[in-house]
């Protein structure tokens, strides 16, 4: 099983469509057998549903994260669970064991109130989530 987590300095990045980075745990026998920090080169949103689709990612794990990325991931037949803070390592380790606290409800309000295109004007982990 392979699972992946938004990824920034070691912590779970709080904006699913902009993440730069996310750190891919390979999971052997319920235990981590092997992780690295893949790059996004600049994708977003949409793509980077792709991008885990072609890892062969089957879970993420985020912090905030929209209703269009939710539908992509779901499409891609990749399972998720959003609204998660603090330490990768921790958040997988916590998933592995059945105790991950996380908000099946989790989604970005700024993407009601504004074009699509324009989501790159604030930081979703600021504030602009509901969590």
């Amino acid at each position: 099983m392979k699972i992946a987590v938004t990824y920034e300095n070691g912590q779970v990045f709080q904006h699913f469509g902009h993440t730069e980075q996310f750190k891919v745990y390979e999971v052997e026998n319920g235990q981590i057998s092997s992780s690295e920090v893949v790059h996004t080169n600049g994708s977003g949103h949409g793509a980077l549903a792709e991008i885990l689709k072609n890892l062969e990612v089957e879970v993420l794990i985020c912090g905030g994260i929209g209703a269009g990325a939710q539908q992509a991931l779901t499409e891609a037949g990749i399972h998720f669970y959003g609204g998660v803070v603090g330490s990768t390592d921790d958040a997988v380790q916590a998933f592995l064991s059945e105790t991950l606290s996380y908000n099946p409800d989790v989604r970005c309000n700024h993407h009601d109130e504004h074009e699509h295109g324009k989501c790159g004007e604030h930081g979703c982990g600021e504030g602009h989530c509901s969590h």
